[in-house]
């Protein structure tokens, strides 16, 4: 609905403020008369039209600015008139129109991502924050320079040729993943997965593909996601506490899932030098084939992780090689490495290095010190359900010192 309202308005704020009158005009008028077949053709019919009626009283008062745009007319059901077409079908399109917008490269590069997240996504701008690892009103003044910077500088919402595409399409897919990676482990809240984000970022990784079909990177993306996604159902137990890769029941995997990830992994990886998304495609298709979590090929892994690394140079990439490493040569090779992370500003609020530490710890029967690096990893983590196994690592540890850890 935003971005089909952005489209008329030509602002970010505006459109902003009539979607959210829309809502408000929805809760009145379907309580009057009941909801309409469909409701987001509804809603963004409303929210366009208040767009429109703000920019003509713009243009009475100014006589300056010419009108532009036109109402879209709409039937008693709420449809666009002339159309068979479900509002809600006509989204995707807008929602590219604004991703790419928002990814412009007149945009600094973090700002492109993290206004595609709180605007085309809808993640809330604290998890947001959490993502880059900033402090919400940090992320919160970046996104608002990145929409006056739209504004002032007259960025136009579409979606751009194919020459324009090279010079936006990594942010636009590194939004897309981090709006996976932000429903996969919820920032915040009680809920382990956010199923409707993970839905959202497949469902846009599914139309870049089919917008772009020559780009290799875009199905290195897709691939990933959805080979990370065919794990969600072994992700929790019965009493829904979570569970790590190591032991999964992996006849609960989605195997339909795996075997489209892997094809469009493969695809990916026929390209001269693979993608970052392609590469971690492959790592985690190296997960999705193994039977077991000992028979996965750790050392594929670890070299797969170092072109990754040469791709992508990342403290976060490195950790994620360390963790793999601990694998293949035991953890005693991957400690070192870790505890310089830990001592990296960049992680200074990136609960996984710590966690990570205090598993290499644990496995080196260092109990004291494991269960300080879990108490230092919970005082980072605001999700539920990883809160929840944290403390049951530092009661296997020190029985005492779980009633000790916080409970926020």
């Amino acid at each position: 609905m935003l971005a089909a309202t952005v489209r008329v308005a030509g602002d970010l704020d505006l459109a902003e403020e009539c979607a959210q009158e829309a809502y408000v005009d929805a809760m009145t008028a379907w309580t009057r008369s009941g909801v309409p077949e469909r409701p987001g053709a509804w809603l963004t019919t409303t929210a366009r039209r208040r767009a429109v009626d703000r920019l003509r009283r713009e243009v009475a008062l100014r006589r300056k600015l010419p009108l532009l745009v036109e109402p879209v007319e709409a039937d008693a059901s709420g449809s666009p008139a002339g159309s068979d077409a479900d509002g809600d079908e006509a989204l995707p399109d807008d929602r590219l129109r604004l991703l790419f917008t928002c990814c412009h490269p007149a945009l600094d590069p973090a700002a492109r991502v993290a206004l595609t997240l709180r605007l085309v996504c809808g993640v809330a701008t604290p998890d947001v924050a959490r993502a880059f690892l900033v402090p919400e009103s940090t992320m919160a003044a970046r996104i608002t320079r990145a929409k006056k910077k739209i504004t002032q500088a007259r960025i136009p919402y579409r979606t751009p040729t194919a020459a324009e595409l090279p010079e936006r399409l990594d942010s636009v897919l590194a939004a897309v993943h981090l709006l996976f990676s932000t429903g996969h482990t919820a920032p915040t809240g009680e809920q382990l997965v956010r199923d409707d984000l993970c839905e959202r970022a497949l469902d846009l990784a599914r139309t870049l593909v089919q917008l772009l079909p020559a780009e290799r990177e875009t199905r290195g993306l897709l691939g990933l996601l959805l080979l990370t996604h065919a794990r969600r159902a072994a992700r929790l137990d019965a009493q829904g506490r979570l569970v790590l890769l190591e032991h999964h029941d992996r006849q609960q995997w989605d195997h339909v899932m795996i075997v489209e990830g892997l094809r469009w992994t493969v695809e990916s990886l026929q390209a001269p030098r693979p993608g970052r998304f392609a590469l971690q495609a492959a790592i985690a298709g190296a997960h999705a084939v193994a039977p077991t979590f000992a028979a996965t090929d750790w050392a594929r892994v670890v070299h797969l992780y170092d072109l990754l690394l040469a791709v992508e140079p990342s403290p976060v990439v490195e950790l994620n090689r360390a963790a793999a490493l601990a694998f293949a040569e035991g953890p005693a090779a991957a400690l070192g490495i870790v505890e310089r992370l830990a001592g990296d500003a960049r992680l200074r609020s990136y609960p996984y290095v710590h966690a990570v530490r205090a598993d290499l710890l644990r496995r080196l029967g260092r109990g004291g010190e494991a269960s300080a690096a879990y108490r230092a990893a919970l005082e980072l983590t605001a999700n539920g359900a990883e809160r929840d196994f944290l403390r049951r690592r530092i009661s296997d540890l020190d029985p005492g010192a779980a009633t000790q850890a916080p409970n926020r």
